[in-house]
């Protein structure tokens, strides 16, 4: 699984001009998911979403995570992070994981996060958003549990 992580003073999307998700100070994920991909690469996101110290503490310094602050998250599925774009100009998706294994496992991603506590609002998988965020920094992270970077 790939993530792009954005701390936020808030962020929502939209789906068909109606709000699906909003969210105040957090963060907002971009989900991306291999065909490749188990239960292991959901668990080993979550763990490092929910641990990655990004807010800031009293001195400025990023040392606190979005539990640390009781922070938000929206995820957004987004099969072209997986794009292979090695030949030619157009990306294949070709490595992109289906709708029957890519939804169980982001809806899994989402459960997992929910157990923290925290607010977890989402966009609607293969819909077309509209997304929205004002990026708090900027700070964004790229994660890829496969290469655990």
């Amino acid at each position: 699984m790939k993530a792009i992580i954005q701390r936020v003073s808030e962020a929502s999307v939209k789906v068909d001009n109606k709000f699906v998700g909003e969210i105040g100070k957090g963060l907002m994920l971009l989900i991306g998911v291999d065909e490749s991909d188990e239960l292991a690469d959901a668990d080993w996101l979550v763990k490092k979403i929910l641990h990655v110290r990004v807010f800031s503490d009293d001195e400025g310094k990023m040392n606190h995570s979005v539990r640390d602050v009781n922070g938000e998250i929206l995820c957004i599925s987004q099969f072209t992070l997986i794009a292979d774009y090695k030949k030619g100009n157009r990306p294949s998706y070709i490595k992109a994981a289906r709708p029957e294994k890519a939804i169980p496992l982001f809806d899994y991603l989402k459960d997992e996060m929910k157990k923290s506590g925290l607010k977890i609002e989402s966009g609607i998988f293969g819909a077309d958003m509209k997304v929205s965020l004002i990026n708090d920094g900027p700070v964004t992270l790229v994660f890829d549990s496969k290469t655990k970077s």
